[in-house]
């Protein structure tokens, strides 16, 4: 499989960086399975003080950031690379979900624009957005952290980049609305607490069909939490 390409512009690129270098990432990139490259908005910014955001027309509280950083930086971006998709992290977009990332998985290339502040300049989002994506009905300060979410979520079911026993294909949501079965190790009992007998005694059929059920009584719960 081809290489995946993954491109992340942002006003506070330092929000970036440790967890890109770390965990299942940075395991996909040193397995040449994602290259991902961050990108300092304040490097394209025109004037010598590297302003990247402005007072937003028509009044109110907050700074906007300015159209003219995300289309120099875009641009050149573009020049060298063709983006599958071009994302915008925004409380506006459409809720991210499993379903989501296993599409965005199979992209040769992603750009991901991460906001900060009160907004990005609506010309940016209108000239270059193919992907508007919100992982959640509330705010945050940045972009930043939606875009690690979404990555951690596409980059982990590339194929090779988890080892068959850390398969994504059996992560809760892989199929549809369907929470994993509750998991558990050694010890067998700790602090009066134990494993449930089926999982200790050796019968695969036994343990398939406990695992179901779990899964259908989780995922029942999960959905009256979520009603």
């Amino acid at each position: 499989m081809k290489m995946m390409k993954i491109d992340i512009i942002s006003a506070v690129p330092d929000l970036l960086l440790s967890p890109l270098n770390s965990s299942i990432i940075k395991r996909a990139q040193d397995k040449k399975k994602v290259s991902i490259r961050v990108h300092n908005l304040r490097d394209y910014a025109f004037n010598k003080h590297r302003q990247i955001d402005d007072k937003p027309f028509g009044g109110g509280p907050g700074m906007v950031l300015k159209p003219e950083p995300f289309f120099e930086c875009i641009e050149n971006l573009q020049k060298e690379t063709k983006y599958d998709h071009i994302i915008f992290t925004t409380p506006k977009g459409k809720i991210f979900d499993q379903k989501y990332a296993n599409k965005l998985s199979l992209a040769n290339n992603l750009l991901v624009v991460a906001g900060h502040y009160k907004e990005i300049d609506d010309r940016v989002r209108e000239k270059f957005a193919t992907d508007e994506i919100s992982i959640g009905n509330f705010v945050l300060t940045g972009g930043e952290l939606p875009a690690l979410i979404i990555l951690d979520a596409v980059v982990r079911v590339i194929p090779g980049v988890l080892n068959d026993s850390e398969s994504a294909l059996e992560d809760s949501f892989q199929d549809g609305e369907r929470i994993e079965a509750p998991c558990y190790t050694r010890p067998a009992e700790y602090k009066g607490m134990k494993v449930p007998d089926v999982l200790l005694s050796g019968n695969d059929k036994e343990i398939k069909k406990w695992k179901e059920e779990q899964s259908k009584v989780l995922t029942e719960r999960w959905k009256n939490f979520n009603n």
